[in-house]
C-alpha cells in the first residue's frame, strides 16, 4: 500500500456539477479541508458533453428555424452557404474550455485542492489516486462523497462500436449528411431535433410506438406528431441487428434494422448515435472494498440525505441515480455540505426531491413538473382528479401558413376540492424559461384558484396557464 500522503476533512470523488458544488460549499463557506479528485475535465458531463454544449447547439438549431420562418414576416434572407459546422464546433469548444478555466479558478478561490487522477477506494476512509502523471497518492479522509456521475451506454449489437454516443456528438468535426439516432429518451429527442434543424437527414429509431415515455402522454403525442410534421423520420417498433462499414463509401455505415414497416432493412448512414441509456461511473472505484451497496443497475444506494450504507460515505447525482439532472446534483451537494459542516442549525439539511422541474430542449421545447396524468389518476383516483387543457397557436406563428403552425399545448393536473396543482406540463416555444416561475408556485402548493387570481400578461403564451377553464 502506498504511504498516506494526504489527509482531509472531505474528499470528493468527481468534479462534476454536484461534486464541485459540495466541495466549494464545504471549504469556501464552512472551512472544511477539502480535496477533489477528477479523472477528466472539470465540470463533468454537464459542462463538457451535456447541458452546456447541448444548449449552445440547440441555440444554433433554433436560429436555423428562425431564418426559415423569417420570410413569413417579410424578410428576404438568402443563405449563401450551408451551416458552417466546423466553425461552430470550434467556437463551442472554446467556450467550454473557458468554463473549465473558470471552474479551476473557483476551486482556488474557495481553497479546494484538486487532483487530476483516478480514485480507487481502499477502505471506508482511504482512497488511492492514480495520478495522470503516473504517480500515486493515498488520501485519508474523515468523510467521502461519491459524485462520479455516469456515462452513455453502447448496446451489444454487433458493430455497435462503429457508432458514437452523446459524448461523441460533441466531437463530430463534420456535419453528418444522414444520421440514425437510436433511443427514445430526452437525449435522443434533443439530438434528433438539433441534427434535423441544422440540415442533416435524421432518422430516429425507437423500440416502442412513443418516445419520452416517462413524460405525460400529452407531451409524447405532441412532440412525436410535431417531429414527423417537421420531417424527422421516426422508425417505430425498431431493432438493430448489426452495423457494418460500408463496402464502397469511406466513412459510411450500413445499419441493419427492422421496424414496424420494414423487415431486415439496410440503411446507409454516415453517422450513428446511440442514446439508449446511461450507467453510473463506478468501474474500478473499489466500492466492494468499502462495503458500499449498489442496486441492480449499479447505482450507489443513497437515502434522502445522501447517506450510503457505510458511515461517512455519501453519494449524489447520476452515480446514485435518483433524479439525474445537473441542478438536482448541485442542490443536493450544497445541502449535504451544509449538513456535514454547517453546524447544528443544518443538522437536517437535505434536498427535497419532490416537484423537480425539468425541460426537454426539443423543437418545440417541453417543460414538466409534478405528476403525469396517469400517475395522478392511479394515486388519487379518477373522481378526485380534474384536468385543465388547452391547445392553441402561439401568436408568433400568426403570419405563417397552416402547414407551418406548430401547436402549443398546456395541461394542469389538479387534485381534490381545493384543486391543488400536482402536475403542470407545457409544450411550445419559450417553455424552458416559462417553467421556472410556475415551478416556484407549484413547489409552494399552488391551487388552481391561485393561478386564476393572477392577472394575465397579454399577449403571451404563458397567460393561457392563468386563464384555463
Amino acid at each position: 500500500m502506498a504511504p498516506i500522503s494526504k489527509e482531509c476533512d472531505y474528499l470528493v470523488i468527481g468534479a462534476g456539477s454536484g461534486g464541485l458544488a459540495s466541495a466549494r460549499r464545504a471549504s469556501g463557506q464552512w472551512g472544511a479541508k477539502t480535496i477533489v479528485i477528477e479523472s477528466s475535465k472539470l465540470g463533468g458531463t454537464c459542462v463538457n458533453v451535456g447541458c452546456v454544449p447541448k444548449k449552445v447547439t440547440w441555440n444554433a438549431a433554433a436560429i436555423a428555424e428562425t431564418i426559415h420562418e423569417a420570410k413569413s414576416y417579410g424578410f428576404s434572407i438568402e443563405e449563401t452557404a450551408p451551416f458552417d459546422w466546423k466553425t461552430f464546433v470550434q467556437k463551442r469548444t472554446a467556450y467550454v474550455r473557458r468554463l473549465n478555466g473558470i471552474y479551476e479558478k473557483n476551486l482556488e478561490k474557495d481553497h479546494v485542492e484538486w487532483l487530476y487522477g483516478r480514485a480507487h477506494l481502499l477502505s471506508k476512509n482511504e482512497v488511492e489516486v492514480a495520478l495522470h502523471d503516473g504517480n500515486k497518492q493515498t488520501i485519508r479522509a474523515k468523510k467521502i462523497l461519491l459524485a462520479t456521475g455516469g456515462h452513455p451506454d453502447i448496446p451489444t449489437t454487433p458493430g455497435a462500436d462503429l457508432g458514437i454516443t452523446s459524448d461523441g456528438f460533441f466531437e463530430l468535426e463534420e456535419q453528418p449528411k444522414r444520421v440514425a439516432v437510436v433511443g427514445a429518451g430526452y437525449i435522443a429527442v434533443e439530438m434528433s431535433g438539433m441534427f434535423h434543424h441544422l440540415g442533416t437527414e435524421t432518422h430516429l429509431f425507437i423500440r416502442h410506438n412513443d418516445f419520452l415515455r416517462v413524460f405525460d402522454p400529452m407531451i409524447q403525442q405532441q412532440i412525436m406528431a410535431e417531429y414527423e410534421r417537421q420531417g424527422i423520420i421516426i422508425h417505430r417498433g425498431s431493432s438493430q441487428s448489426k452495423v457494418e462499414k460500408h463496402p464502397s463509401k469511406p466513412g459510411w455505415l450500413n445499419l441493419h434494422y427492422s421496424d414496424s414497416k420494414t423487415k431486415d432493412g439496410v440503411m446507409e448512414i454516415d453517422s450513428l448515435l446511440w442514446a439508449v441509456g446511461r450507467s453510473p461511473e463506478v468501474e474500478d472505484l473499489g466500492l466492494d472494498k468499502a462495503g458500499i451497496k449498489q442496486n441492480q443497475r449499479g447505482h450507489v444506494i443513497a437515502d434522502g440525505y445522501q447517506n450510503t450504507n457505510v458511515e461517512n460515505i455519501y453519494a449524489l447525482g447520476d452515480v446514485a441515480g435518483n433524479v439525474e439532472l445537473t441542478p438536482v446534483a448541485i442542490a443536493a451537494g450544497r445541502q449535504l455540505a451544509n449538513r456535514l459542516f454547517g453546524g447544528p442549525e443544518y443538522k437536517d439539511a437535505r434536498l427535497d426531491y419532490e416537484n423537480v422541474p425539468s425541460v426537454v430542449f426539443a423543437h418545440p421545447e417541453v417543460g414538466s413538473i409534478g405528476m403525469t396524468e396517469p400517475a395522478a389518476r392511479e394515486k388519487y383516483g379518477d373522481n378526485n382528479i380534474k384536468i385543465y387543457y388547452t391547445s392553441f397557436t402561439a401568436m408568433y406563428y400568426a403570419l405563417m401558413g397552416p402547414e407551418n403552425k406548430p401547436p402549443t399545448t398546456y395541461k394542469l393536473i389538479c387534485v381534490g376540492p381545493e384543486e391543488k396543482i400536482v402536475g403542470l406540463h407545457i409544450v411550445g416555444s419559450g417553455s424552458s424559461e416559462m417553467l421556472q416561475g410556475f415551478a416556484v408556485a407549484i413547489k409552494m402548493g399552488a391551487r388552481k384558484k391561485d393561478f386564476d387570481s393572477c392577472v394575465a400578461i397579454h399577449p403571451t403564451s404563458a397567460e393561457e396557464l392563468v386563464t384555463l377553464k
